[in-house]
């Protein structure tokens, strides 16, 4: 079993940055992919940005659209943590991040989720 636990959220003005945390826990080693999700109101869960890869040397990362060029996603393996720094932020970045764990970066691939953090951005 894996546990996931979200820090970081909270209220930014358009243009700010925040850092996202996820601390894992449990029988994480072996899963390869990690990575941060977002559902905003109305809408489906998306994928932000994933790692997949079980060790620094072998890691891919994946990035939404949205997310390129402003989102950088990291993974700790020996603090089993992942994380994603967010810059220049826009309101439509507004939205409940989850912090996902499984097989495969895709939805469909997370076995494990975190409970949610806000995170509003004010224009």
């Amino acid at each position: 079993q894996v546990q996931l636990v979200e820090s970081g959220g909270g209220l930014v003005q358009a243009g700010g940055s925040l850092t996202l945390s996820c601390a894992a826990s449990g029988n994480i080693d072996s899963i390869p992919a990690m990575g941060w999700y977002r559902q905003a109101p109305g809408k489906q869960r998306e994928l932000v940005a994933a790692i997949n890869g079980v060790s620094n040397t072998d890691q891919v990362t994946t990035y939404a659209p949205s997310a390129k060029g402003r989102f950088t996603v990291s993974r700790d393996y020996a603090q089993n943590t992942v994380y994603l720094q967010m810059n220049s932020l826009k309101p439509e970045d507004t939205a409940v991040y989850y912090c996902g764990a499984g097989a495969d970066v895709g939805l469909r691939g997370m076995d494990y989720w975190g409970k949610g953090i806000l995170v509003t951005v004010s224009s």
